[in-house]
């Protein structure tokens, strides 16, 4: 298990979150609702994690929206902060990119 989407799903609890200019934009753009994303965090599934990156923790987790649909978020923590959790970007996953499950990139 990761110990960056632990913290995510604790700060995400306490509603101590965020979502990034950039984030907000994805949304849009793919027809996510902020609240899918929020209410799905505790089922979501780690596909990468990188708890080394250099801007802060982060970690790229599969979720589903209200319609059972795949969603790519990567939640991040800013680095020298312990909160909040932000949403860096959200996407729908391209098949084509991804193998069946979304969870491994095609090679």
């Amino acid at each position: 298990m990761s110990d960056t989407f632990e913290r995510i799903k604790r700060l995400v609890t306490s509603r101590s979150l965020r979502i990034s200019e950039h984030g907000y934009d994805e949304l849009v753009a793919d027809d996510i609702l902020s609240r899918d994303i929020i209410e799905g965090v505790e089922d979501g599934r780690v596909v990468e994690d990188y708890p080394d990156y250099p801007k802060g923790a982060c970690v790229l987790v599969l979720q589903r929206d209200r319609n059972e649909n795949p969603i790519h978020v990567l939640w991040g923590i800013p680095k020298g902060h312990s909160e909040p959790a932000v949403v860096v970007t959200a996407y729908r996953p391209n098949p084509d990119l991804w193998q069946e499950g979304f969870m491994r990139r095609r090679t």
